[in-house]
């Protein structure tokens, strides 16, 4: 009797360790198909970043100043736009009028801070609009820099349209909506931005599912 329990302590002990290792394993797939679906949103996406002179408060309300600036230039210039490759293209063709509006903001606030701006690829943290959440990492941005550009930064979804509507501010719309549902998959339009969560769940597989959110 003895020898029968121990044989069924170690089956279920075996049974044990190869549900933690399934459940490392499908951790770790996750991991990878949520890396997978951000760099597949960041190629559809194009962001806005504006990095403040420092946290002083005057020079967090210069920021906001220069945004508003920029936001209200680059909506007229990007009004009818329908891809992000059209969008960089228009933003890249912009630079100088950004760079030089920015800079008036700067002046015409009293402040003698340089400012640049350019196209890059920057690192941005999750950000949510409204119920829409874009998942942390790397995505091509208009980046406009105040100064040492050392203070907290503000940023946005300028293409498709989430950051302005009529004046500068953070919205989703009726018609960024429907942006978004034609330039991103249903996959990462139901699973990443309508729910507002950003997870990757399994069709059929609900008790994955379940194992995954607890």
């Amino acid at each position: 009797m003895k020898a029968f329990f121990k044989k069924y302590q170690t089956i279920a002990e075996t049974v044990f360790l190869l549900l933690i290792l399934a459940g490392g394993c499908l951790w770790k797939y996750q991991e990878w198909k949520l890396q997978q679906m951000q760099q597949e949103i960041a190629q559809k996406v194009f962001r806005f970043h504006v990095r403040a002179n420092s946290d002083s408060r005057e020079d967090q309300a210069l920021k906001l100043k220069v945004r508003d600036a920029v936001g209200t230039m680059m909506q007229q210039v990007l009004e009818g736009v329908d891809d992000v490759a059209e969008c960089s293209r228009i933003v890249e063709a912009n630079l100088a009028a950004v760079a030089d509006t920015a800079q008036r903001t700067v002046y015409q606030e009293g402040y003698p801070y340089p400012v640049s701006a350019q196209v890059e690829t920057a690192q941005f943290p999750q950000k949510a609009y409204g119920n829409y959440i874009f998942p942390a990492g790397e995505y091509q941005a208009l980046n406009v820099v105040i100064g040492s550009g050392k203070g907290r930064n503000w940023w946005c979804v300028m293409y498709p349209n989430l950051c302005f509507h009529d004046a500068v501010y953070e919205v989703v719309d009726d018609e960024a909506e429907k942006t978004l549902q034609r330039v991103l998959s249903e996959d990462e339009y139901d699973a990443v931005l309508k729910s507002g969560e950003y997870r990757i769940r399994f069709k059929y597989l609900d008790f994955l599912n379940r194992f995954l959110e607890e």
